[in-house]
């Protein structure tokens, strides 16, 4: 139990400084004399004023003629001669006497017991410092590995040492990683990308066929507006720091893929843009069957909106901010809505409610548009309230506890608001502590949000929602015999039960709590909750969502980095030694280890209240912040 802070003020400390400071000849005499107790009016009589004088001059005479006897006496003590008792006697009258002028000792200012440096906080420090290097390593690991075997692949196979091109051929763990790069200050790596970027990406925007207008916007789109900025774009002395091309480079080549993405939009016959785009003739048409994903379709303002703002060009923002506009006007349960939706209807499809895919980060753009343009100030306050309605709909009809521990998680409705509920929970929900904590301060810290009164108890019931989800996300790691969570689990309630379908850890506190199907064991070394651990280590300043996040790089290293270079997936993470899956997705670039470098960083690196991070972490300045010189500390040590 630690002792409360002493109740020490800046008061006390000038009063013990002065007690301290050197005293002149004649205020040494006065607090000496009072401190016999001298009578005042002694000193008020002509009399006592004479012998006042007279006692002074007797006091100077005496050091004045006794000086040679008392330094002759102290070389003979230096010297080791023995000294007889007269020099013993002048040496102690000295002493005396010296002792009515003697000067205090020089103390340093002394500091209250809150502003004392500590030795601990400093090792603490340097502990971070040095796991923040550690995660820079692995991200040095992660791109040399593709670099050498897959360089212009969109993604890795680490173990066959071969690239793969699974999201159109753009080249998409090149751009996912350049912005992790630039806030690592790895030059070398930001010159390889940058480098190719230029040579190449745009050719291959002109030339590719199909891609997905969602994950070509959030990871290439994305990333290059991201670099664009971090590499000073639209800043006075623009690339003065950073390596690679310049930042119109970037721009330029965000231009050419958003102009041919927006086919997606004006194809469509309503609102809801269609999924898919042909690249080389900017054409666009519907997924197989026909729907879009909820998610998809309104995942893709954050990086329109900017893409118009540094452009100059509205149409970009325009587009894609009628997708929300629009939804804005359709019918929901409590604020939330069906996984699917009709680009020829406009209507959403079927009943199926949940936060994880198809659906996650429809919820997570809502607020984060709003932050984007500005919160308060904007004109947007629909995307403010369609968002606070939904979490008020998820804590109503999804947020239950297991048994027998009470672990909080965020379940579905399957067949609507009317059908059963189910107790199944992806890793992708892990990314709704950190929303909540995002829309209860607005990026700055809990403290400061309290101290300012900016919450409401609406906001601190999410805070604490927030919490509890981010621990039930811990544990979906910790549970495990790897110690890394599998893409799906279900949660132990009185209506479901499965036994013997436990993650492998017997030491678990939560083994009989979380339960992993044979199908949902494998890991995609997602970024869901170290993106909350980061978001919430930021907000509430808890040490322990980074000693959680560093378990969990722990067993990253441990369990899915290849000697040759790069990372891989697993297949099942209940068993030891786990199946790789031989494949680095490019968002464990892109977003897992830049999360974690920024979690064990310096919290002015990227602030929360400047930067609104996109869904695949690429950050983008808020509206009002963009002129900002933006502060980058970025270690240089190999």
């Amino acid at each position: 139990m630690s002792s409360k802070p002493l109740p020490y003020s800046t008061k006390d400390v000038h009063y013990d400084n002065a007690k301290f400071r050197q005293r002149s000849l004649l205020k040494a005499v006065t607090q000496s004399l009072q401190i016999n107790k001298l009578n005042r009016d002694y000193l008020s009589c002509s009399m006592g004023k004479f012998l006042l004088l007279l006692m002074i001059f007797g006091v100077a005479y005496l050091v004045l003629t006794h000086s040679t006897t008392v330094h002759s006496s102290f070389d003979n003590v230096a010297n080791g001669t023995r000294f007889n008792g007269e020099d013993k006697v002048s040496i102690v009258g000295a002493n005396k006497l010296k002792s009515l002028f003697r000067k205090a000792p020089r103390l340093p200012p002394r500091l209250s017991p809150d502003e004392k440096p500590s030795v601990k906080n400093s090792e603490d420090d340097a502990k971070w410092i040095d796991r923040q290097l550690s995660v820079k390593r692995a991200f040095v690991h992660a791109w040399s590995g593709y670099r050498n075997y897959a360089m212009g692949y969109d993604e890795l196979m680490p173990m066959s040492k071969q690239g793969v091109d699974g999201l159109g051929g753009l080249g998409a763990t090149v751009v996912d990683a350049l912005d992790t790069a630039i806030i690592m200050g790895l030059d070398d790596v930001v010159s390889e990308a940058g480098s190719w970027i230029e040579a190449n990406l745009s050719d291959r925007i002109s030339k590719k066929g199909q891609v997905n207008l969602f994950e070509t916007t959030i990871r290439v789109l994305g990333g290059l507006l991201s670099a664009y900025h971090l590499s000073g774009g639209g800043q006075l002395g623009a690339n003065s720091t950073h390596k690679g091309p310049q930042p119109v480079v970037y721009l330029q080549t965000a231009k050419n893929l958003a102009d041919r993405l927006l086919s997606a939009f004006t194809s469509s016959p309503t609102d809801i843009p269609y999924s898919d785009v042909i690249l080389h003739d900017s054409s666009a048409h519907p997924a197989p069957g026909g729907l879009s994903s909820t998610s998809e379709v309104s995942t893709l303002q954050l990086e329109f909106n900017y893409l118009s703002l540094v452009s100059g060009d509205p149409k970009y923002g325009v587009e894609a901010m009628k997708v929300l506009e629009y939804m804005k006007t359709l019918p929901k349960t409590e604020g939330l809505v069906p996984i699917y939706i009709s680009p020829h209807s406009g209507q959403f499809s079927g009943d199926d409610i949940r936060l994880g895919s198809r659906g996650d980060s429809y919820y997570e753009y809502l607020i984060k548009v709003w932050i984007q343009q500005g919160g308060h100030h904007s004109n947007l306050t629909y995307l403010h309230d369609m968002y606070e309605e939904a979490m008020k709909g998820v804590k109503h009809l999804l947020v239950k506890k297991s048994i027998p521990n009470g672990l909080v998680f965020v379940g579905e409705l399957p067949y609507g608001s009317n059908g059963g509920f189910s107790s199944k929970m992806d890793h992708l929900v892990c990314f709704l502590p950190g929303t909540l904590a995002l829309g209860a301060t607005k990026g700055v810290t809990k403290e400061k949000a309290m101290n300012d009164n900016l919450l409401n108890f609406e906001d601190l019931e999410n805070l604490k929602l927030a919490e509890d989800l981010t621990k039930t996300c811990f544990e979906m790691y910790s549970v495990t015999a790897t110690g890394l969570a599998p893409e799906i689990a279900y949660f132990h309630t009185e209506d479901f039960s499965d036994g013997g379908l436990d993650g492998g850890n017997k030491s678990s506190e939560y083994m009989n709590d979380i339960i992993i199907k044979h199908a949902d064991r494998h890991n995609l070394l997602r970024p869901e909750t170290v993106e909350s651990l980061f978001v919430m280590y930021r907000i509430t300043e808890d040490p322990k969502y980074r000693e959680w996040g560093w378990q969990i790089f722990e067993a990253f290293e441990k369990f899915t980095k290849v000697d040759s270079g790069g990372y891989t997936s697993l297949d099942d993470v209940t068993t030891i030694p786990p199946h790789g899956r031989d494949k680095m997705e490019t968002f464990f670039l892109g977003e897992t280890l830049k999360y974690l470098y920024l979690l064990f960083g310096n919290s002015s690196v990227i602030p929360l209240d400047k930067f609104v991070f996109n869904t695949e972490a690429h950050p983008l300045p808020i509206k009002d912040t963009i002129k900002e010189k933006v502060e980058f500390i970025a270690s240089k040590h190999s």
